[in-house]
């Protein structure tokens, strides 16, 4: 799946032409005017990559970068600004930005920046999930119950990580569906439950406790 960036900018020119510019490249995008409505998206819906704008109105970009950095949050910030001092830049950096990019910037420039803290963020992002007796390795990709190794298909692996990162939360349909197959899903209206049941039946093949209960009307939950 691509992977989900969110631009934080007050002027509708730039994020136009950056959400244009994405698209096109085959990201799924979301856009914020201001810092508080960007920190409000990053909890709606985490990215994978925010584009930041340090002047904006209210909190400014090196303050939305400060507090996701004080909240722990290791999402790439690729910082904009028109600002081309050596002190400013230094001071994006060290209050947490990833990289920076002076405007007016070049479309390919931008681009070949996001595809590289992507990549270097998909390197380091080698984790393995825990809940109860179920672990999956992010890098290896490859899931255990106990002792038993699980082999799972793309679809099921990435269902199987977003209630790992989740647990005990009650996950609705349309967030599940967005995280999973995208957005602009089109497919079977049950094809979300075909696949939690084939996850269950691999979770539960040696006669296991369930896991993945089901929220009648809301969604799921992944509990003991």
């Amino acid at each position: 799946m691509k992977a989900h960036i969110l631009i934080v900018d007050d002027d509708p020119r730039i994020t136009d032409l950056l959400r244009r510019v994405l698209a096109y490249e085959g990201y799924s995008v979301n856009t914020a005017a201001t810092g508080q409505e960007a920190l409000n998206r990053v909890l709606e819906r985490p990215p994978d990559l925010i584009i930041l704008d340090i002047m904006l109105p209210g909190l400014n970009g090196l303050e939305v970068a400060q507090r996701l950095r004080e909240a722990g949050d290791s999402i790439p910030i690729l910082m904009l600004t028109a600002r081309d001092t050596v002190a400013d830049r230094v001071q994006g950096l060290e209050t947490g930005a990833d990289d920076y990019l002076m405007k007016p910037f070049a479309p390919e420039e931008l681009m070949a920046r996001v595809k590289a803290l992507l990549r270097r963020s998909r390197e380091e992002r080698h984790e393995v999930l825990r809940y109860a007796d179920v672990e999956l390795d992010t890098g290896t990709r490859v899931a255990h119950r106990g002792a038993r190794e699980i082999e799972l298909s793309p679809t099921e692996y990435e269902l199987l990580a977003l209630f790992l990162r989740r647990p005990r939360q009650v996950l609705t349909r349309e967030i599940i569906l967005d995280r999973v197959w995208g957005m602009d899903f089109e497919g079977s209206s049950n094809v979300m439950e075909v696949y939690v049941g084939y996850l269950r039946s691999k979770l539960e093949a040696e006669g296991e406790p369930r896991l993945i209960h089901t929220v009648r009307g809301v969604g799921y939950v992944l509990k003991e």
